[in-house]
């Protein structure tokens, strides 16, 4: 697949400003949201007042209609700009949520107990080293109460990468001209990506690069961490994951027994 494109290891603290937040606001189908959304709420057997993290948080796609839903909402993200724009969008729709700008493995317990549920959604797995995902799966764990859920989901595992790899597409979605390059580093199982943004005569070139794990993997890390694995599927319309499917979605289990928060 040619040469890395090295990206730097931290990534991730710089890419999510300017038109790579504007263009991801822009570009999820409302549909993809709501099944997102349906997902976690059948899968993590929430309720109105059940204490929920979801990080990374990003400018609130999901935070925001759980909330609405009557869930206590938290949201983790780095970036201040998504942030903003979660905050902004909370305060029109006359909602309370908490909004935290932090590193992902910087999860803390809040002062009304453990979290009765988590999610990671929109693909942001793996951003890390192998050190930093165990570490963040650590700190789910740790801010769950007994028997809370953690549901994640995850794009880049070999089975859904691998045969759909492409080394350029591009495109014109919800207003801007995308074009995303991407190589496999073979020695450290990264896919690298290089994203240009464009729209309304501005243009960002922003680097990219995330740990490609097997499934079984990600379930084996899960159980290191505490988090035992209870259902697993390739969509979620409840299809199950297999080869070529398009994400993997994982709900797991913090062992230690019932939780004491509210679950539907």
């Amino acid at each position: 697949m040619g040469a890395p494109l090295n990206a730097p290891q931290d990534w991730w603290k710089f890419f999510f400003s300017g038109l790579a937040v504007d263009f991801w606001r822009a570009v999820l189908p409302p549909e993809a949201t709501a099944a997102d959304v349906e997902f976690l709420w059948r899968h993590l057997r929430l309720s109105p007042d059940a204490r929920v993290l979801d990080v990374p948080c990003g400018a609130g796609r999901l935070t925001l209609p759980l909330a609405e839903r009557g869930c206590a909402m938290t949201g983790i993200d780095i970036s201040q700009e998504f942030l903003d724009a979660a905050g902004e969008s909370a305060a029109g729709k006359n909602l309370s949520v908490t909004l935290v700008c932090a590193d992902m493995r910087r999860v803390e317990v809040p002062r009304e107990g453990a979290f009765d549920a988590v999610f990671c959604f929109g693909n942001s797995f793996g951003y890390l080293d192998d050190a930093g995902n165990e570490e963040f799966l650590e700190a789910v764990a740790a801010a769950l109460g007994p028997g809370g859920l953690f549901a994640l989901d995850f794009g880049q595992t070999a089975e859904s990468v691998y045969p759909r790899l492409e080394p350029r597409q591009e495109a014109e979605m919800g207003g801007f001209y995308f074009v995303e390059e991407t190589r496999l580093d073979p020695v450290t199982s990264r896919i690298e990506n290089v994203f240009v943004f464009s729209k309304d005569g501005r243009t960002e070139r922003k680097l990219a690069s995330q740990r490609v794990y097997l499934a079984g993997d990600v379930v084996r890390m899960l159980a290191r961490a505490g988090l035992e694995t209870r259902e697993v599927f390739g969509s979620t319309d409840g299809q199950p994951f297999g080869l070529s499917s398009q994400r993997l979605l994982v709900v797991a289990e913090k062992r230690g027994g019932a939780s004491g928060g509210k679950r539907g």
